[in-house]
């Protein structure tokens, strides 16, 4: 029974980074213990961190799950290896990025999986995409440029 409910947060910016993001998001609606899958529109973002480097294509994805917490981690870390994730610079440039933002109302300092996410509050390319899916209405930091790009498409739930 899928009775958890996660939202998570996804970039990518090498690439077809619209077809990251598509791929990304078929794997989870493919998999047999997530549903309910709804996407935010698409975000266009400076990057953050380490500025040389080219923007990001940024979604956050709504879904309902029976995976535990560090189960969901490892789905987005496969996907992130599947989708040939390379982890060279912090913050640098990747294929694809997967992050856990909250998962139900848990509260976790564990220093392998933080939710809600730690930085979730400080980044507008979070927190354009959160809104979309949550309502939330609290403030975004206006430090770096959001560009909404449009509607996401591309996938059919599984």
């Amino acid at each position: 029974m899928k009775d958890h409910k996660a939202v998570l947060s996804l970039g990518s910016n090498m690439g077809d980074r619209m077809g990251n993001l598509r791929s990304a998001v078929r794997a989870l609606s493919e998999d047999e213990d997530i549903g309910d899958v709804e996407v935010s529109g698409v975000y266009e973002t400076e990057p953050v961190g380490y500025d040389d480097q080219p923007y990001f294509l940024n979604i956050c994805v709504k879904l309902s799950t029976s995976l535990d917490p560090y189960e969901l981690l490892r789905k987005c870390n496969l996907i992130e290896q599947d989708l040939k994730r390379v982890r060279k610079i912090k913050n640098g440039p990747r294929t694809i990025d997967l992050d856990i933002l909250t998962y139900d109302d848990l509260v976790s300092d564990d220093p392998k999986l933080t939710i809600p996410h730690p930085r979730m509050y400080k980044r507008a390319f979070v927190l354009y995409p959160y809104r979309d899916l949550t309502g939330y209405d609290g403030p975004i930091p206006e430090d770096k440029t959001v560009t909404y790009v449009g509607e996401f498409d591309g996938f059919e739930e599984g």
